[in-house]
């Protein structure tokens, strides 16, 4: 997937923007949505081995508004896919799905701890 950049900057800016007196609440923003990350990778993980659907379309639809914030669209895309695959209990298309989602995830995560 990986056509555009990992995390928008506009999207970035515009987090700076709502405290600008605080340099910290960038950084606290960005450690929220990666100390959260191991949690709904976990929920992932068994909503697909144990064909949950429902908390497979929740934890990927989490994931999904959680890049919203950063403009991580390519991990946004992946999530709304694998909701979609929890929606219609597409368990095996989900499953062939979470590696490219923990990919897309790495790059994301490079690119929010080098702004920190």
């Amino acid at each position: 997937m990986t056509t555009s950049p990992a995390v928008s900057e506009h999207a970035i800016a515009e987090l700076r923007s709502l405290n600008p007196e605080d340099p910290q609440f960038l950084r606290e923003l960005i450690d929220l949505f990666l100390q959260d990350m191991p949690a709904r990778f976990a929920d992932l993980e068994t909503a697909i081995e144990k064909h949950d659907a429902a908390l497979l379309t929740r934890a990927a639809h989490t994931i999904k508004g959680s890049c919203g914030n950063f403009g991580a669209t390519d991990l946004a895309a992946v999530a709304l896919t694998m909701e979609h695959q929890g929606k219609t209990g597409a368990f095996a298309e989900a499953k062939a799905s979470y590696p490219l989602l923990k990919a897309e995830f790495a790059r994301v995560d490079a690119a929010l701890r080098a702004l920190t």
